[in-house]
């Protein structure tokens, strides 16, 4: 009696553990990338709320040849990095700069797109000719990127406008109350093709960035994942339709 109630007790507990096993494994089957949700075209809510996007169809892209169900999110920027590092989501695929001090908090993936830090102004601006005649103005960036130490090397801190996105600072422009903008050059190439706000592009790219998938500090497994699915969407073509669906060219950089 007392060996038939120890088998039938094991019994019990594998299928205890079978079944958090069998939890855990479908979890793992979703792929989950965090973006502000805010940068258009890159990531952005259409009309009915939908998170649409260059970034969007790249992570859709990447979660398939991972074999996982994409799922995307949205997160503030300034706090997308302390959610990664806080299991919120599994990786960020929202045109994240690749910079030492990022490096030092998360993992990045090979760059997946490469672009420069461009000076916008307002379509009929007649004072501002070259980038060195914004000196002193008032420039906007969008808060807690790479933009804001490249204003202050023109103007001061208290000229320098902080924003949740860059159409707002774009749009700012119209209204004087920044007189450029320095922003993705991708960004306001878009615009001006949309012809939404009028504005123009003054001078070459400040710098060049290389935009990278960060993912949490120390989870290999994962970045290699991506590594290899990124490899495949672009030796497939299916990283250049998509960049063509959005931009008109492929935006990789190589």
């Amino acid at each position: 009696m007392k060996k038939f109630f120890l088998i039938a007790l094991s019994l019990t507990m594998l299928l205890v553990f079978s079944g958090c096993t069998g939890t855990t494994s479908t979890e793992g089957d979703t792929f989950s990338f965090a973006m502000s949700g805010l940068y258009k075209p890159f990531n952005f809510q259409d009309q009915n709320g939908e998170l649409i996007g260059f970034d969007v169809e790249i992570g859709k892209a990447i979660a398939e040849r991972m074999g996982m169900k994409a799922e995307p999110v949205t997160n503030p920027w300034d706090t997308i990095l302390v959610g990664l590092n806080s299991d919120k989501y599994d990786a960020i695929i929202g045109s994240m700069a690749i910079t030492a001090e990022r490096e030092e908090n998360a993992d990045f993936s090979r760059p997946y797109y490469r672009s420069g830090a461009q000076v916008f102004i307002a379509e009929d601006n007649s004072d501002i000719k070259t980038v060195d005649d914004i000196r002193g103005v008032n420039i906007g960036v969008v808060k807690n990127s790479t933009y804001g130490k490249q204003a202050l090397q023109f103007t001061d801190v208290k000229n320098v406008f902080e924003y949740d996105s860059d159409l707002t600072a774009l749009q700012d422009l119209k209204t004087g109350r920044v007189q450029a903008v320095i922003t993705d050059q991708m960004v306001g190439f878009r615009v001006i093709k949309e012809g939404s706000i009028a504005i123009k592009d003054i001078g070459e790219p400040l710098s060049m960035d290389e935009m990278g998938i960060p993912v949490k500090d120390g989870n290999t497994e994962l970045l290699a994942k991506v590594n290899q699915a990124l490899e495949e969407i672009i030796a497939d073509g299916t990283y250049e339709e998509i960049s063509k669906k959005w931009f008109g060219r492929s935006i990789l950089g190589e």
